[in-house]
C-alpha cells in the first residue's frame, strides 16, 4: 500500500527509548543535542514579530519566486557577505529542507544521485530518498583542519551523479569551504555538467576571520550553483519558516534553472505572506539577533576548551564556526555504548559521531547552544565518565 520511499525502519533505537523513559519518569536531562535557539533561554526583542502583523500581510498576491521586497532583502544580505546576487536570481522557500527537495526535483530523475560530504548532517539521506534520489558520500579529510578535496569528489562520482552538496560551514565539523577548494570544485562540476548546492545557513557564525575562506558560492562561477540560506540560522528564527535559493552560474544553465524552479515554486506556493512582508525588517535586525547566539556559542566553546586542557581524556577537534563541537574520545567502548551510558548514568544526552557519518570511532558531537550552567554540568559528567 505504501511507497518504498517511506519504508524506513521506525523501530526506536536504544538511545531514543532510554530518553523517552527518562522523560516519562520526570528525570532531568542535560541535553547537549539541542540546536533550537528558541529553547535555550536566549531572550528575543519583544517587538520582533510586529512586522508580521502589518496591513500588507492581509493581502494575498502570490508570486512564485517570492515577494520582490523580500528577495531584495536577501540580495542585500548576500551583498553584505561580499557575494552580490540580483534579486531576480533569488527564490523563496519555506525552509532549506524544502529548497533541497525542489533542487532534487529540478536536477534529478528517479535513480539519479547527489554527492554529500562525510561527515555531515544526516537529513540529506531522508530528503533525497523522498525524491527517489540516491546519496553518495565524498570524504572530508582532517589534519588539524578539515579539507574538501577535488580528488575525493571526483572519485565519488558515478554516471548517475547530478549534483554535489557542500555545507559551509559544515554541520557538525564547523569547517568552511576555502576559495581554492571552491574554485577546483566548480571547475570539476562545470566539466561534468553537474550542479553545486551550497548550504550556507551557518555562514555568519565564524569563530574568526580567514582570508582563505569562500564566503558564498553565489556569483558568476563556471558551474551552475545554488546557495541556500534562511531565517532559521541567520536570525535564529526557525519558527518563521523562510529560506532562500540564490541561483548562480553561466546563463546557459542559470536561465533554464530559474524558469523551471519558478514552476516548481508556483506549484507549492508554500511561503506565507506575513513572513515575506516581514523579511526586510527581520534581516535588518540580523546583528542584534545573532549576537546573543554567537556569544553563547563562544562562551561554551571557550569553557569546553579550558576543561579539555593537558591530560584530559578527550580532545576538541578544530572548528572554524557553527553551533557544534566535536570531541574525539578514547575508543574503549562503542559510541552507542558510551552515549547510552552517559544518558543512563549521568542524564547527559549527546550525539554519537556515527549519527553524522564520521568514518570511524570514537566521536561525540555537542551542541554549543544550551545555557552555560547546563553545558558546564554536562561536560563535567562527560569527562568523569571518560
Amino acid at each position: 500500500m505504501f511507497s518504498a520511499r517511506t519504508g524506513w525502519d521506525l523501530t526506536p533505537n536504544r538511545l531514543s527509548s532510554l530518553l523517552e523513559a527518562r522523560r516519562k519518569r520526570g528525570d532531568a536531562v542535560l541535553d547537549l543535542t539541542e540546536t533550537n535557539p528558541t529553547r535555550v533561554g536566549i531572550a528575543y526583542p519583544p517587538d520582533l514579530l510586529a512586522p508580521l502583523a502589518g496591513p500588507a500581510a492581509l493581502s494575498y498576491e502570490p508570486s512564485p519566486r517570492g515577494l520582490a521586497s523580500a528577495r531584495e532583502a536577501v540580495s542585500a544580505d548576500h551583498a553584505r557577505r561580499g557575494a552580490p546576487v540580483h534579486p531576480g536570481r533569488v527564490l523563496l522557500a519555506a525552509s532549506t529542507s524544502e529548497a533541497y527537495a525542489w533542487l532534487f526535483k529540478l536536477l534529478c530523475d528517479p535513480g539519479d544521485a547527489v554527492l554529500v560530504p562525510r561527515p555531515s548532517y544526516p537529513l540529506f539521506a531522508y530528503l533525497a530518498r523522498l525524491e527517489s534520489v540516491g546519496v553518495h558520500p565524498y570524504a572530508l579529510s582532517y589534519d588539524g583542519e578539515w579539507h574538501l578535496s577535488r580528488d575525493a569528489v571526483r572519485e565519488a562520482l558515478t554516471p548517475r551523479t547530478r549534483a554535489v552538496v557542500v555545507v559551509s560551514p559544515n554541520n557538525p565539523t564547523g569547517s568552511y569551504l576555502k576559495r581554492a577548494e571552491a574554485e577546483a570544485l566548480l571547475e570539476l562540476c562545470a566539466e561534468r555538467a553537474l550542479a553545486v548546492i551550497s548550504d550556507e545557513v551557518f555562514a555568519d557564525y565564524a569563530f574568526g576571520p580567514d582570508p582563505r575562506r569562500m564566503e558564498s558560492l553565489a556569483g558568476d562561477g563556471p558551474a551552475l550553483a545554488f546557495s541556500l540560506g534562511g531565517l532559521s540560522k541567520s536570525c535564529g528564527l526557525p519558527q518563521l519558516k523562510l529560506a532562500w535559493i540564490a541561483v548562480s552560474g553561466p546563463e546557459k544553465w542559470r536561465a533554464p534553472a530559474l524558469a523551471r524552479l519558478e514552476v516548481v515554486a508556483d506549484t507549492y506556493l508554500s511561503v506565507s505572506t506575513p513572513v515575506q512582508v516581514a523579511a526586510p525588517a527581520l534581516l535588518a535586525r540580523r546583528p542584534e539577533l545573532q549576537r546573543p547566539i554567537a556569544e553563547r556559542v563562544a562562551a561554551n566553546r571557550d569553557a569546553l576548551r579550558r576543561r579539555l586542557g593537558r591530560g584530559a581524556p578527550a580532545s576538541l577537534l578544530d572548528a572554524e564556526g557553527g553551533w557544534s563541537a566535536v570531541l574525539q574520545v578514547p575508543a574503549t567502548e562503542s559510541e552507542e555504548e558510551r552515549v547510552t551510558r552517559l544518558l543512563e548514568e549521568r542524564g547527559v544526552l549527546v550525539h554519537p559521531g556515527y549519527f553524522f557519518d564520521f568514518p570511524g570511532e570514537a566521536f561525540l558531537v555537542l551542541s554549543l547552544l544550551p545555557p552555560r550552567d547546563v553545558f558546564d554540568e554536562a561536560v563535567d559528567h562527560i569527562i568523569a565518565v571518560l
